[in-house]
């Protein structure tokens, strides 16, 4: 059974060796076998779990996300179901995070529209404060904090 060192491991799969150690602290990978010097030791099993982990983190998975999914995986209860419903949810979570910044976006156009119109001032020192008006939340502290005249 080939065994391979850290370093060819971390060389194999583009890996940071502390990316290694960091994913047997957490649990992402099972401690590996030793030499008698204490140095690490990964079966091609290893290598297997690390190229699954890699792949799950370049399509956006986090690292609990990829725990969770490994943990049914060694439990030989990764059904097709279990993974489609991680995958939803996960869809789910970036249609969100998509919406978020479009938002985001928007209102930055928008300041950058009023930055654009604050160009030609004929004074070359002139401060720019589109970042210190007032934010779409601001009218709703202002009304939270003013005292209310219709008692």
């Amino acid at each position: 059974m080939s065994m391979f060192q850290v370093g060819e491991v971390s060389r194999r799969l583009s890996l940071n060796p502390q990316t290694l150690y960091f994913y047997e602290r957490i649990g992402l990978i099972p401690s590996p076998q030793r030499t008698e010097a204490g140095y690490r030791l990964f079966s091609q099993q290893d290598v297997d779990r690390l190229t699954f982990i890699t792949r799950a983190k370049s399509l956006g998975l986090s690292l609990d996300e990829i725990k969770d999914i490994l943990v049914l995986k060694d439990r030989q209860s990764l059904t097709c179901k279990a993974v489609y419903e991680r995958l939803d949810r996960k869809i789910q979570d970036i249609a969100e995070e998509i919406q978020q910044l479009q938002v985001l976006h928007n209102e930055l156009a928008l300041l950058l529209e009023q930055c654009r119109t604050n160009l030609s001032h004929p004074d070359s020192t002139h401060q720019c404060v589109v970042l210190e008006k007032g934010t779409k939340n601001s009218s709703i502290v202002e009304q939270e904090t003013s005292p209310d005249l219709t008692d």
